[in-house]
């Protein structure tokens, strides 16, 4: 794919950023791009072809500018205090100055090491089944989790896009061929006590059970190293037997799967092809308990790893350098799943204290939503990654449903409160820790606002990530069509039903009314 417009940054072939010519795409996602460059002119230290990651800051709203500013300052940070072997190198750091290119004017880059490729990569062009070299590979990535860990930080978003693969002479590669780097800090928390605080992003086959349904505070979603052991144990399944652990055909039927696992409903049922040295490391792993995972750091599992890693010799990985005709997503935000936590996105330290004017530039003050659902509203929305989930779509579907009537019955339809929530669905979407001991009959209308107003958020983000893409018109009206019959009939008839449409009519009428600036896209 070598269309400028399919880049989230478009950069010109032959543009200058500091001391660095623009070469060719390498890499795209919902947040930036990565480009490979040329030095010009000599640099004592520098390499002559490095990778830019470029994240915009112009032309952005406000919302989406906190969300960027925060994902650049966590990569910088990990870059600027941590030089470690396994991880990814930063060069230098530059601000694009250029106000004839408003899109571009104010993009923070990152100079970074130039890799051949990731295991992504790797996996696609591999034959199924076990990938080659895969234990030494996983020793290195182990290394590297070991390695931050250490020095007191989670990573966050481990999985085969962020595993990096290095040319052949590369520092601390092995005899094998094979050297790995660590990539993609956007994601990474300094840990603070047992936690670690990190925006509410995940990539749904490398999330643990516990962070389907974490809380958010105002510093982020609390992470634990055990999520990076989890995703590591993911990465070793799918490395060494070329399937994911869990079943299902695509991310949302795992993702089915994993909430089954979570819920003690089913066992883990590992690939038969894992090689027995490996299958007690990733059967700890992938514990459903992170307090099982804690029992296994990362420093230990390395002895595991490094051990079973031994138990045979590993072929060398096939040269792979970067395709440029279609390129990899680096950020995890387009699939996250972690948008089934509920709570607050971003930090809020710049947010009135008000609750009637919580969150404004998200949502209008003037338009006669009840203050006391603002917060709820907003944090429901910043709890998806998803930009088409906003607090105002989220307001309109609650407007069109019950007109905000917290008290609304309707025993006839079996649904009752502000957002028409049937008693079976709402406890489906509950976090496990708040569903009544008695199970679904235990579940008693009408249902309070602060439990169905983030549940229909973790509602719309999961539509938005099943949507599909083929699905013609606005989105945020299909999500909400979706909320009232199924994304499976939205998919299938190409947008909203005709019989829905005045349903999304009024939605899109109170869409408009509540988005600061009176228009329903952002």
């Amino acid at each position: 794919m070598t269309d400028g417009a399919r880049h989230t940054v478009t950069v010109p072939a032959g543009y200058r950023i500091g001391r660095w010519t623009v070469r060719a795409p390498l890499a795209s996602g919902a947040f930036g791009s990565v480009y490979a460059a040329r030095r010009t002119g000599p640099a004592e230290g520098l390499p002559d072809d490095a990778a830019l990651k470029i994240l915009p800051t112009g032309t952005r709203t406000p919302r989406q500018l906190r969300h960027l500013q925060d994902l650049a300052r966590r990569e910088l940070d990990v870059h600027r205090r941590l030089q470690r072997p396994r991880l990814i190198r930063m060069f230098e750091t530059l601000t694009v100055d250029d106000p004839g290119r408003p899109a571009l004017d104010g993009a923070t880059v990152l100079v970074l090491e130039r890799a051949e490729g990731s295991v992504e990569d790797l996996l696609r062009r591999s034959a199924p089944g076990p990938v080659p070299a895969a234990p030494a590979l996983l020793a290195q990535v182990c290394e590297g989790l070991t390695q931050l860990h250490h020095a007191g930080w989670v990573h966050g978003d481990l999985k085969p896009a962020n595993v990096l693969l290095m040319p052949p002479g590369t520092d601390g590669g092995g005899p094998d061929g094979v050297c790995v780097r660590l990539g993609d800090f956007n994601l990474a928390a300094e840990m603070d006590g047992t936690h670690a605080y990190a925006p509410a992003f995940a990539t749904p086959d490398c999330t643990p059970p516990e962070l389907l349904w974490s809380e958010v505070s105002a510093h982020g979603r609390q992470i634990r190293p055990t999520a990076d052991i989890w995703a590591f144990g993911v990465l070793a399944h799918l490395l060494l037997t070329g399937v994911p652990p869990l079943p299902g055909g695509g991310p949302a039927a795992r993702r089915d799967a994993l909430l089954r696992y979570a819920r003690g409903a089913e066992e883990l049922r590992l690939s038969p092809q894992l090689p027995v040295e490996w299958r007690e490391i990733v059967t700890d792993c992938l514990a459903r308990d992170h307090t099982a995972r804690a029992a296994h750091d990362a420093a230990s599992l390395l002895r595991r790893v490094e051990k079973a890693a031994g138990a045979g010799p590993s072929p060398r990985l096939p040269r792979l350098r970067p395709r440029r005709v279609r390129p990899r997503v680096w950020v995890a935000a387009a699939t996250a799943l972690a948008a089934l936590g509920g709570g607050g996105l971003y930090a809020l330290r710049d947010v009135p204290p008000d609750p009637a004017s919580y969150g404004a530039d998200e949502l209008r003050t003037d338009r006669g939503i009840p203050a006391a659902y603002r917060k709820p509203l907003v944090n429901a929305a910043r709890s998806c990654e998803n930009a088409e989930v906003t607090s105002a779509l989220i307001a309109a579907l609650l407007k069109t449903e019950s007109n905000f009537d917290p008290d609304l019955s309707d025993p006839a339809k079996d649904e009752y409160g502000i957002a028409r929530w049937t008693p079976s669905v709402l406890y489906y979407w509950l976090p496990p820790d708040r569903r009544p001991a008695g199970g679904e009959r235990a579940m008693k209308p009408p249902f309070p606002p602060e439990v169905s107003i983030p549940a229909v958020g973790r509602y719309l983000c999961d539509i938005s990530r099943s949507l599909s893409r083929d699905v013609k018109g606005d989105r945020r009206l299909a999500m909400a069509a979706a909320y009232r019959t199924s994304v499976q009939k939205v998919n299938r008839a190409g947008g909203v039903l005709p019989k829905e449409k005045p349903y999304t009519d009024e939605i899109a009428r109170h869409l408009k009314e509540y988005t600061p600036g009176g228009a329903a896209g952002a």
